[in-house]
């Protein structure tokens, strides 16, 4: 998948876009086309190389997001979007790379992720703009860079606090509804114990192995490990109760990844997708009554956004139905819009799309789906 942004992706802009998966095509004909849940699409983003991972304010009336546009800068920067206007401005410092951002309900706060404080930040930069001057541009992959850290602003980018500093990938975080928490996925167990022959080998090829989620207060205190499992856990989001964590969980090899949910405080782990895919970038409905996720289940370089509903008892439902990269789905507070990443404009990196979501159309479609068991 040649186009896209992740969450790392976050956070997964990512190492999904460099393995060899290819899941297995789909042969009986689709049951339904875009048109029966999504309607006046429209693109959102248009200014930079790529853009995309945006998410809505309580109110709705601001997105936040990341977007290669920052003068000098070929990273990834954080941008708050005015949803009246279309009016972007920043609100990361501009240096070093950005990843991850959220608005902290009753605040307005921003939370992200960057490593704008590493000292080597504007030489990576300088190196990034000279290999892709020279025609030496790597096909695009998330490097989980050890120095990024989570980091709040306010809405306007001042008073810039950090809230993490331990070595290691710490990003992809979301706030609690009351805004009182927030989840994220960290790599610092990498950094903080002697590692075995085996796990420093796995370190070079696959940092992502050892990525597990944690729970941390708003002021960044009390911070705790809520997963406990060999392969890359990230991409966490609260319910819309707050009673439960939804995230991406994939296997060992990094090669196939799943939905997953849990409590709060990380009991009642389990799978709620199993398409031996790419599945990802899961995010409740504000009704609570589905989960919206990306899966590459019909081709490697071809992501669509399904929904699934909460306790995985249905099969998945597909809604996008364009060729390409259509993923990080987003709703709207309400419930009535949905944005997207997607490749669809043909370019070259994944933009911001917005469009009317049909909520009944999506309940009528997961109550024809037929029944299936439980993942184990």
């Amino acid at each position: 998948m040649n186009p896209v942004i992740s969450r790392p992706l976050c956070g997964l802009l990512f190492t999904l876009l460099v393995i060899g998966l290819v899941p297995a095509s789909a042969a009986e004909e689709p049951a339904y086309e875009e048109s029966d849940f999504l309607n006046r699409v429209r693109r959102l983003t248009f200014e930079g190389r790529r853009a995309g991972e945006g998410y809505f304010s309580p109110d709705g009336n601001q997105l936040v997001f990341q977007s290669e546009r920052y003068e000098g800068n070929p990273f990834f920067q954080i941008y708050l979007m005015d949803m009246m206007t279309g009016e972007s401005r920043l609100v990361s410092p501009g240096p070093g790379k950005t990843t991850c951002a959220f608005i902290r309900p009753g605040a307005g706060d921003i939370l992200f992720g960057s490593t704008h404080h590493d000292p080597e930040s504007e030489a990576l930069q300088r190196a990034e703009l000279e290999a892709r001057a020279a025609g030496e541009e790597k096909r695009y992959s998330w490097d989980y860079d050890p120095e990024m850290e989570i980091w709040v602003a306010a809405g306007d980018g001042s008073g810039l606090t950090r809230l993490t500093d331990v070595r290691g990938y710490d990003a992809e975080g979301s706030y609690s509804p009351d805004g009182e928490w927030i989840v994220f996925s960290s790599m610092r167990d990498a950094y903080n114990r002697e590692l075995t022959e085996e796990e420093i080998k796995i370190l070079e090829v696959n940092p992502a192995y050892f990525a597990e989620i944690y729970l941390m207060r708003a002021d960044g205190t009390d911070q705790r490990r809520l997963t406990d499992a060999p392969g890359y856990d990230g991409g966490p989001f609260f319910s819309t109760d707050g009673s439960k964590i939804v995230w991406r969980r994939f296997d060992e090899e990094g090669l196939t990844a799943d939905v997953w949910t849990m409590n709060v405080d990380g009991t009642d782990q389990y799978r709620v997708t199993d398409f031996g895919a790419m599945s990802w970038a899961p995010y409740e409905h504000p009704s609570g009554e589905y989960i919206f996720f990306a899966s590459n289940k019909l081709g490697f370089s071809n992501f669509e956004v399904y929904i699934v509903d909460a306790a995985g008892l249905k099969e998945p439902v597909q809604v996008t139905y364009t060729d390409g990269f259509d993923g990080l789905p987003v709703p709207s507070p309400d419930g009535s819009k949905l944005v997207w990443t997607s490749t669809r404009h043909q370019g070259e990196g994944g933009q911001l799309y917005m469009g009317d979501w049909n909520h009944e159309a999506a309940l009528e479609a997961l109550e024809r789906s037929p029944q299936r068991e439980r993942p184990e």
